[in-house]
């Protein structure tokens, strides 16, 4: 049994080394200057197809979607772009600032899948900017934030605190007990994220957080939304996760039994069978005959029209796209 998981973690690793590889070797990673700020982001898939956007949570930055990218870009066919979260310092820069970098890389209709904090900027977004978003992936994320600014005594002075505290309060909220392989690794990964990141960067990030903010309506149904939470442990308390689920309630439900705090690295075949279910429920068509394995110029994309055309048709489809059946639970 110790073998086998020893094969799985030298695979883990392996996938790991790979994306590194192509990190390193290739022009993959982007940028793009809106005003005085800096996103970085990973852009890979056919430029054809209405692009999957991903938001890391307060721990994450765009590395941490990899395997998304592996996979349903690599070989699916489906466009992913995963973001880093810039630093801004309030709710309302970063809506501005996203609309601006969506404009900057000429993507007009998107599909957003946040974590924990990234799924609370995705629905920020979608009630601020409702043409944009065609459908929403939630998971382990929250509505408000009012909770945890009661819960930092210091949140008046996190724009000041040293990056050593900051790092630490980061770090602190991240499950350290015994843990399989997976989900250990995947912690791993996520902690050699936050020591990438700039003082500036992490106390951005806990201001959002502490800011206190909450999601409105949103004008997208129901129906567009998914709601993917792991049952086993997260460090978004339970109510707030519930609380997601009574505002939604019409949503789709995908339930992880295992895979902690960072799922889409720990279970990804899970995470991107339902990300698959839910585009293809959204009537997003993959491309895989315009997949390019190793691009040249670092985008990942195939010549064609850009996005969905750049109209505002906001017709959405019906039916649910042909899914098989899967483990989530409908409600």
């Amino acid at each position: 049994m110790l073998m086998i998981l020893d094969s799985f973690s030298s695979l883990w690793c392996n996938l790991a080394a790979v994306f590194k590889y192509m990190v390193g070797h290739i022009s993959f990673i982007l940028f793009a200057q809106i005003g005085t700020k800096h996103w970085r982001y990973y852009d890979f898939g056919p430029k054809v197809v209405p692009p999957l956007i991903c938001l890391p949570g307060t721990a994450g930055t765009a590395d941490v979607y990899y395997k998304q990218i592996m996979s349903l870009s690599m070989k699916v066919g489906y466009r992913v772009i995963s973001v880093d979260i810039p630093c801004v310092w309030n709710h309302q820069e970063w809506i501005q600032g996203f609309e601006k970098f969506l404009d900057a890389i000429d993507v007009h209709h998107i599909h957003l899948y946040g974590t924990s904090l990234g799924g609370f900027l995705a629905q920020l977004f979608a009630q601020h900017r409702p043409r944009r978003v065609k459908s929403l992936i939630l998971s382990n994320t929250f509505l408000e934030t009012s909770s945890f600014s009661a819960a930092m005594r210091w949140a008046p002075i996190v724009g000041w605190a040293p990056s050593f505290l900051l790092k630490r309060y980061i770090l602190t909220g991240i499950h350290d007990g015994p843990q399989e392989p997976f989900i250990a690794d995947s912690v791993d990964f996520v902690v050699s994220q936050v020591e990438t990141l700039s003082r500036d960067d992490l106390a951005s990030r806990l201001a959002f957080t502490v800011d206190n903010a909450s999601v409105g309506p949103l004008l997208l149904s129901d129906s567009f939304i998914t709601i993917m939470d792991t049952n086993d442990y997260s460090s978004i308390p339970q109510e707030l996760k519930d609380q997601l689920g009574e505002r939604y309630p019409a949503a789709r439900r995908a339930y992880l039994k295992t895979g902690g705090d960072f799922p889409f690295l720990s279970r990804p075949d899970e995470v991107n069978l339902h990300l698959q279910l839910h585009l293809r429920r959204v009537g997003v068509e993959a491309k895989p005959d315009l997949v390019r394995t190793i691009p040249k110029d670092g985008s990942g994309g195939s010549p064609g029209k850009e996005n969905d055309e750049k109209k505002d048709h906001d017709d959405q489809p019906n039916g649910n796209g042909g899914n098989p059946e899967s483990t989530s639970k409908e409600s």
